[in-house]
């Protein structure tokens, strides 16, 4: 980044500022906290304080929501075709097998 982009960037109010690469990588991490980070992600999908971050935040949320979509359809899916209860029985041998033998 040369000089006017700098200069540039510092004349933009707080409102306006972009994002840096880092700043995306650290609210992706705070976003994948369970909790935290879900009520953080709702706070900055209705905050007005940076439009990048809000959009970054609503865009996250999207994402979530699409891919809780699919896998309830592979659930529904998995479920209305009797395959519920052999997944189930898979899991519980997985479980099985990781335990220790004594």
């Amino acid at each position: 980044m040369n000089s006017f982009e700098k200069n540039e960037i510092e004349k933009l109010d707080s409102k306006y500022r972009p994002i840096g690469a880092w700043g995306y990588f650290g609210y992706n991490l705070l976003f994948s906290i369970p909790f935290v980070g879900f009520i953080c992600l709702l706070i900055f999908c209705f905050s007005s304080s940076n439009i990048n971050r809000r959009s970054y935040a609503r865009s996250f949320f999207c994402a979530a929501l699409l891919a809780l979509i699919v896998v309830g359809i592979f659930v529904g899916i998995a479920l209305a075709t009797g395959m519920g209860a052999q997944i189930i029985e898979e899991i519980k041998n997985i479980i099985n097998q990781a335990k220790p033998q004594g």
